[in-house]
């Protein structure tokens, strides 16, 4: 048994990557950069944009990488997988427990993504068990 997909992996698993990759290097510059001028207007912790956005750039670099190699290794799609369901949980429990105050518009921005990249995650995760 190989940790491998197959060479031609299925188009929807590359395209979740791509879309991941794409997603979180545009939110992680926002975020880093922006976090300044979102504060007032999203109602978040600029700190916590600002490393939540360092944090992203990364990740996108290495869901990118993925997403463009001929065979991907499965542990490392797994982590990405795992790490957008973290995130997404993550986010919505950041709104529940009371650790911020935003604004309508920050709970907005916050539960949207939340949802985006749990999207992601599962259809990475269905694009993977394709792969099979």
């Amino acid at each position: 048994m190989t940790a491998t997909v197959r060479p031609s992996f299925p188009a929807l698993l590359r395209l979740a990557l791509l879309a991941d990759a794409a997603a979180s290097a545009a939110t992680g510059l926002l975020l880093a950069l922006g976090g300044g001028w979102l504060r007032d207007l999203l109602g978040l912790p600029e700190p916590l944009m600002h490393y939540a956005g360092l944090s992203l750039l990364p990740f996108a670099a290495l869901v990118g990488f993925a997403a463009t190699r001929r065979e991907p290794l499965r542990p490392v799609i797994w982590a990405i997988v795992v790490y957008n369901a973290l995130w997404a949980i993550d986010s919505l429990v950041l709104l529940g427990a009371g650790m911020v105050s935003p604004t309508w518009l920050g709970t907005a921005f916050v539960i949207v993504q939340a949802l985006a990249v749990g999207g992601l995650a599962a259809l990475q995760c269905t694009g993977l068990k394709q792969a099979v």
